[in-house]
């Protein structure tokens, strides 16, 4: 019994977790990489303005690293552990259900990735600007995979938006999770969008 309840409330804390505030960081960090459909300067002026700011380490590590890391490693435990839902969801739903574990181990070897091209390569010396990330998808086996990795996490993220509200309370209704499933993939693609323009102006 105490088992299940510690489960409960882990699941719960990696529920939360994936919407705010990665889901969150993620919003904002495309939205910032969009800013080089504009130009160059106009990336370099977003990606200044976000490296600017105050306590930037400390908020990194405690309002990204640390839930990152959590919510990967419970969610490698999730994808591994657990079973479909059949019988308690829809066909679709169980699809997504399972492209979700997918999508989740993708998301974290591309955050690995990305984080040592960008984020780590900054200490030693290396500033993070368009000619950057324009560097890193010219290789087009890069890009490729940038984009498949983009829409691999927007629709973790979106998807996981659905899991968020049921397991939260909120979505209880079979008809409400139904209409919900659309508008999280309603989400998925307006995002995805986002992301994958943002990506190949860097190219």
């Amino acid at each position: 019994m105490a088992q299940s309840k510690n489960q409960f409330y882990l699941r719960r804390l990696h529920s939360l977790l994936g919407v705010i505030p990665l889901g969150a960081f993620l919003l904002v960090h495309l939205m910032v990489n969009h800013q080089a459909t504009q130009g160059v300067e106009a990336f370099n002026k977003a990606a200044h303005f976000m490296e600017s700011l105050p306590f930037l380490y400390a908020l990194e590590i405690i309002m990204i690293y640390i839930p990152i890391l959590y919510h990967a490693v419970y969610g490698v435990h999730i994808a591994f552990t657990a079973s479909q839902n059949i019988g308690h969801y829809s066909y679709m739903r169980n699809w997504l259900f399972l492209l979700q574990r997918a999508s989740g181990l993708l998301t974290f070897v591309f955050i690995m990735i990305h984080l040592w091209q960008t984020r780590i390569q900054k200490f030693f010396g290396q500033e993070v600007n368009f000619d950057m990330v324009h560097q890193i998808v010219s290789n087009p086996a890069w890009l490729i995979f940038y984009i498949v990795c983009i829409i691999a996490v927007v629709f973790h993220f979106s998807n996981g938006l659905w899991s968020f509200l049921v397991t939260w309370g909120f979505l209880q209704s079979p008809k409400s999770q139904r209409v919900f499933t659309w508008i999280s993939l309603i989400v998925f693609v307006i995002v995805s969008y986002i992301g994958v323009s943002a990506i190949l102006a860097f190219v």
